[in-house]
């Protein structure tokens, strides 16, 4: 959680994971009294996640550039489909392919790649969203989530607009912690096909596409990249992009354990050097300057006193 007063920013953990986090900052955008206090101090809520739709919209432009650079490449034809794999948990990412779509890009599947939390890919085989399972740590943490708040969106929008039956359905997810939608809702994802990745098969796609092209790839990219190669066994040759969402350097370890076990012995710096040497990149500026950065911001807080921690920070 990220909190700004006066030009200064604050930075809080948050003990618990991604959906808890993501829950507290939905109920204080939600909370009509604090909103009231912020504002009587000048102060409003913003979000630079996907929890704010304007988060989608320079995500679908990746969609129609990357679209443009296979026509100018020679790679497609003009107006050819081209189906487009995506590592998802919150469903943003891909929420913006789907918006793409709909807005005359030439988009054939949408493939929806999940990690070991695989409730996205229950949810397109069967029309059940069900987050009562066991919450899984995985090397691609940013898909380690059981409630993926963008599907809302695509649940009005093949609702027929219906934010009646919409919210519906996320009381029922709230209360009981699961949804099954209609048929006729269910007809109106014949744009999306899932698919999950194991942690093992994750790690083989990070090795095998190093081993195969010199090329490094992040784990969130790697549980796409083993999605599809297990999708393209049905036999669909369409022309695809495999969306890449994260750095290797963000997942050193992981990246390179996968390439070699070896590399579990060495300490996080020397991991960073070793990754920039095999993937003749350079390290990021931002990850040198933490080797010697001091520590600013170490305030930690349980999930449920979020809002107090805002309001001491802003003093409210």
């Amino acid at each position: 959680m990220v909190t700004q007063r006066g030009g200064n920013t604050y930075v809080v953990g948050i003990e618990g994971n991604f959906d808890d986090a993501q829950t507290g900052v939905k109920n204080m955008f939600n909370d009509k009294d604090l909103a009231s206090d912020m504002a009587a101090k000048g102060y409003q809520f913003s979000s630079a996640n996907s929890i704010n739709i304007g988060r989608l919209v320079p995500q679908i432009v990746y969609y129609v550039y990357s679209y443009a650079k296979l026509v100018a490449n020679g790679s497609i034809k003009s107006g050819e489909a081209v189906n487009f794999v995506v590592p998802t948990g919150n469903f943003g990412n891909i929420l913006a392919a789907f918006y793409a779509k709909n807005m005359g890009l030439p988009v054939g599947r949408l493939i929806c790649a999940s990690n070991e939390n695989k409730v996205l890919f229950d949810f397109f085989k069967t029309g059940t969203y069900n987050r009562k399972r066991e919450f899984k740590l995985t090397s691609s943490p940013s898909m380690d989530i059981l409630i993926s708040s963008n599907l809302e969106r695509l649940i009005y929008f093949i609702a027929g607009n219906d934010a009646d039956k919409t919210k519906e359905l996320m009381n029922m997810l709230s209360g009981e912690g699961e949804y099954t939608i209609t048929e006729d809702m269910k007809a109106n994802l014949d744009s999306f096909v899932g698919g999950f990745a194991t942690e093992e098969e994750t790690a083989a796609a990070i090795k095998r596409i190093y081993e195969n092209d010199g090329y490094v790839i992040d784990t969130h990219t790697a549980v796409a990249a083993s999605v599809y190669d297990s999708y393209r066994k049905d036999g669909d040759n369409t022309p695809t992009v495999i969306v890449s969402t994260a750095s290797p350097f963000k997942f050193t370890r992981s990246v390179m354990t996968a390439i070699d076990e070896s590399n579990e012995k060495l300490d996080d710096f020397t991991l960073v050097d070793k990754l920039s040497e095999i993937a003749k990149v350079k390290v990021p500026q931002a990850i040198e300057d933490i080797r010697t950065a001091p520590v600013l911001h170490d305030r930690v807080c349980d999930k449920t006193q979020m809002k107090e921690v805002v309001c001491d920070i802003l003093s409210l």
